[in-house]
């Protein structure tokens, strides 16, 4: 049980440190983070990945590792969807002559 609140109070801790984050990051500065997150989603899929394929842990983990592919995937997908739109928002638009 002490284990479990420790836990949540971390996951809290964490939720709360990454919105005041995110919060103070100037505009300039979230195309880069964007593509961090990718990354980091990317890294996500590695481990859905090993865990959905897993035989040794049960279908339960199996059935989690995929959920997790899944809404990792989407993440990544729409992250990188995001990018390439902020990105272009940069690009020199043509002059009509």
């Amino acid at each position: 049980m002490e284990a479990l609140i420790l836990l949540l109070f971390i996951f809290v801790l964490a939720a709360f440190l990454g919105f005041e984050l995110i919060a103070k990051v100037p505009s300039q500065l979230h195309t880069p983070l964007m593509s961090g997150s990718n990354a980091i989603s990317g890294i996500t899929i590695v481990g859905a990945l090993l865990a959905s394929g897993s035989t040794e842990s049960g279908p339960f983990a199996q059935w989690l590792g995929f959920a997790a592919l899944v809404l990792a995937s989407i993440n990544v997908v729409g992250g990188y969807l995001v990018t390439d739109r902020m990105l272009g928002m940069f690009k020199k638009k043509d002059q009509p002559k």
